[in-house]
């Protein structure tokens, strides 16, 4: 099972799998392709690329360029995402959200159903907010008013709700979760562009050949740091006693460990930073005001309000999601009920407060892990003094997690097939019965 890439297509449910995930993804790109009706494409690109840096152009970056581009998928998964963290939120403020979560396989279902309707409601909410937008830009629109806004969040809505429902069958039918690999792919879809756009920099003598040579090693460097520390866990030992089940059998103690991920919160607190920090640019995209632009122009790249401010907006938001995420005292009292227990600590209120000030000294090394990924690719355009670059902190942590996870996902496939294969020879009849040997 060292290399899984082999196995892949040799067995038919694992290559069933694989297939169908391509084709939704392949659906998925294409519909990113196609215009919305009424849009002036020419006029909407020319006017677009003022925008980088602002919350239109991070948007744009997790939808594929779709919004750039007006097309009838340009809302991307972004909705459904935004409503599922939404209902993480609230469930530590709202008991009833937090009880559907501790309800099982039901409580899971309605919960998942009220994130839908949340889902195209957010979608319409967006889409209408998009058509504004549109108008709002010279000749971008080809008939302003009722009858293109009407089609605009109808269809940016239908296709928003459409892509959930492609996300969801890909979980179901496919390899990985589907809802990350349409933001994977929205992502990698931007690859060959940058990388064609930072060679044609280094041919014209943008970026020099020995500039080019460490800006590729930084970045082999980065993404082998990002993977290491992506799969980094501190393991808490667990101690489960023996047991007496069924008709007097013993089963006996064992020894386990809880995982406690160094990055436990993934890519969200560079989001939230993000979305932070580039309100001053936003409003001063579409504002005239004086003191706007100006406080723009102190939260931009190379001033080191902007970096101090998204490091510590990184570093709080991890602590914050992290704590969102991850309740030590439900942890506790699961293993109280299970008669488990961390060697050395008493079951109850103590394991929380163990579990607690682990995953607090754990967090700091990860909070900080996260700050320097967000941070290093603008220390890199600094140093080099380059514009054109396809590398970036946040798209390379999205890129990582996912597919570090869809490769665990497609081994688990493999390793149940093989556990399978493995029950069946070693199945034989003794005595009319059958037994496994």
């Amino acid at each position: 099972m060292a290399n899984p890439i082999p196995n892949l297509f040799r067995f038919p449910e694992l290559k069933d799998r694989i297939l169908f995930t391509l084709m939704i993804l392949l659906i998925y790109r294409v519909g990113a392709h196609i215009t919305a009706p009424g849009v002036n494409l020419a006029a909407l690109q020319a006017q677009f690329g003022q925008l980088e840096g602002t919350l239109f152009g991070v948007y744009d970056m997790f939808v594929g360029g779709g919004l750039s581009r007006a097309t009838i998928f340009a809302l991307g998964i972004m909705p459904y995402i935004s409503a599922a963290i939404m209902f993480q939120l609230l469930a530590a403020v709202f008991p009833t959200i937090e009880k559907m979560q501790k309800e099982g396989e039901e409580g899971r279902k309605k919960l998942t159903q009220w994130t839908r309707y949340t889902t195209v409601v957010l979608s319409a909410a967006q889409a209408y907010g998009y058509s504004v937008f549109l108008t709002s830009m010279e000749g971008a629109v080809v008939s302003p008013g009722f009858i293109f806004t009407f089609t605009t969040v109808l269809t940016l809505t239908v296709g928003a709700t459409f892509i959930m429902w492609l996300g969801e069958q890909i979980t179901e039918h496919g390899v990985g979760n589907g809802m990350s690999l349409l933001i994977f792919f929205s992502i990698i879809e931007g690859f060959p562009s940058a990388v064609v756009r930072t060679w044609e920099a280094v041919m014209v003598g943008e970026i020099g050949f020995v500039a080019m040579g460490a800006l590729l090693a930084v970045v082999i460097g980065v993404t082998a740091g990002v993977t290491s520390m992506t799969m980094a866990a501190r393991q808490v030992p667990v101690q489960i006693p023996r047991k007496v089940v069924g008709r007097g059998r013993v089963q006996e103690g064992q020894k386990s460990f809880i995982p406690i991920r160094v990055n436990a919160a993934g890519v969200m607190p560079i989001i939230f930073a993000q979305s932070f920090i580039i309100v001053p640019g936003t409003l001063a995209a579409f504002t005239a005001s004086g003191f706007i632009a100006e406080l723009a122009e102190m939260f931009q790249p190379g001033n080191w309000l902007y970096y101090v401010t998204y490091g510590i907006l990184t570093v709080f938001f991890t602590y914050f999601y992290t704590a969102i995420i991850f309740n030590p005292v439900d942890l506790a009292e699961n293993l109280k009920k299970q008669g488990a227990f961390v060697p050395g600590v008493k079951p109850g209120s103590r394991t929380a407060e163990y579990i607690d000030r682990i995953l607090t000294r754990v967090t700091l090394p990860g909070a900080i892990y996260l700050a320097l990924i967000a941070l290093l690719p603008f220390w890199i355009f600094d140093i080099f003094d380059i514009q054109t670059f396809f590398f970036g902190g946040t798209g390379l942590l999205i890129v990582v997690g996912v597919g570090l996870d869809t490769v665990q996902r497609a081994q688990q496939h493999l390793l149940l097939r093989h556990y399978d294969g493995f029950m069946k020879k070693g199945r034989v009849k003794v005595r009319g019965r059958q037994r496994y040997m």
